[in-house]
């Protein structure tokens, strides 16, 4: 994955990553459409395909709305890094297939805008802009076999269809 960094803050909850006003449809093109809209008005206009959404602590507070991250997959976000998420935002992003990673050291010195590339599997993310690669843990196997999978369902899927 490879992309812009459109960084923010400490504790951006579910409300500002999507508007409850907004979670009265299934068409997640529709809710991209309105992704962190009370935070950044231009965010969707900002987001090329790829791109990447950074951000400090507690990431994904507050209600435990699936909308969240489905808003932010749907909108051309290719992965999340953050200095910690909340423990239901982390489990829904895995659910719904969108990439999510943990990486102090790499937030306190990214810039926005800055151009990086996050390998999962190697557990590696690099700011191109810098010239600085950092490390991260890539997680278990099983969290990247439901993210390559699209999310839970189609991993579930997979997986029964080769059982039966």
């Amino acid at each position: 994955m490879k992309g812009k960094v459109h960084k923010y803050g400490d504790n951006i909850d579910t409300d500002v990553i999507i508007p409850a006003r907004h979670c009265n449809t299934l068409d997640f093109n529709e809710l991209a459409k309105h992704c962190m809209e009370d935070l950044d008005t231009e965010f969707v206009k900002k987001i090329e395909p790829g791109d990447i959404l950074a951000a400090g602590e507690n990431f994904g507070c507050g209600s435990s709305r699936e909308m969240a991250p489905l808003a932010i997959k749907y909108s051309g976000i290719s992965c999340v890094i953050a200095k910690s998420y909340a423990r239901i935002f982390y489990r829904n992003a895995i659910n719904i297939g969108l990439p999510i990673v943990e990486c102090r050291a790499f937030i306190d010195d990214l810039s926005d805008r800055d151009e990086v590339e996050v390998k999962i599997r190697e557990g590696l993310v690099d700011n191109i802009t810098l010239g600085k690669t950092y490390n991260f843990h890539p997680g278990d196997r099983i969290v990247e076999e439901i993210i390559e999978n699209g999310g839970l369902v189609n991993y579930v899927k997979k997986r029964l269809g080769k059982i039966g």
